[in-house]
């Protein structure tokens, strides 16, 4: 039996996290980017030594475990800050991820998801079968980040504008889900656009 990856994306505030555990909760396995981010740069890990090594020491915090906040800050301030950070992590996550993913194929899972925010960023959009975004306005973006982040509208912008547009992202993407609404209404359409997926995986 062949799986059907669908690469679940949508620029930070959309709701792609909310689809990701509507899915979830539907029985369909999801992988996180950002979880295997986090697994990635446990302490002692390789990756994490490597980073303190090109922004220094004070990225680790006491405990040993990377001090986020510190590499958020350095990776928005300075694009190439972020590619170096990016080359270390990617590769790490993509070991991960293949490795989740061959264990859905074994399984005899037909349909999986890969929920990745940077899809486009790094190419991957050609490496899953269909891609599924989740969109909304930009200011409903923006103050959905600065009340669950607690940033402000500067730093909310600038959170916004490290990714590419989600204009540029909604003509290359093979399905668009609208989150500009209520919850209730985002999971209607979460629903709806999981059966088409599941009946393609079962066309295949």
């Amino acid at each position: 039996m062949s799986l059907l990856i669908a690469g679940l994306t949508g620029n930070v505030g959309a709701g792609k996290s909310t689809v990701a555990e509507l899915w979830r909760r539907a029985g369909v396995p999801v992988a996180s980017a950002d979880e295997f981010a986090r697994q990635a740069v446990v302490p002692g890990s390789r990756a994490l030594a490597r980073i303190a090594e090109l922004f220094g020491p004070g990225v680790v915090g006491p405990s040993g475990a990377m001090d986020r906040a510190a590499v958020r800050r350095i990776a928005f301030r300075d694009p190439e800050a972020r590619r170096r950070l990016e080359a270390v992590v990617h590769p790490e996550v993509k070991r991960l991820r293949d490795e989740w993913t061959e264990a859905q194929r074994s399984a005899g899972v037909r349909l999986a998801a890969w929920e990745v925010p940077l899809l486009f960023e790094t190419g991957m959009e050609r490496e899953v079968d269909v891609v599924v975004l989740v969109d909304a306005p930009v200011s409903v973006r923006r103050k959905r980040i600065m009340e669950t982040r607690g940033l402000s509208e500067a730093e909310a912008d600038a959170v916004i504008e490290a990714q590419h547009p989600a204009e540029e992202k909604r003509m290359l993407a093979g399905c668009v889900m609208e989150n500009g609404g209520t919850q209730a209404e985002l999971a209607d359409r979460a629903a709806e656009v999981l059966e088409e997926l599941k009946r393609r995986a079962v066309e295949r």
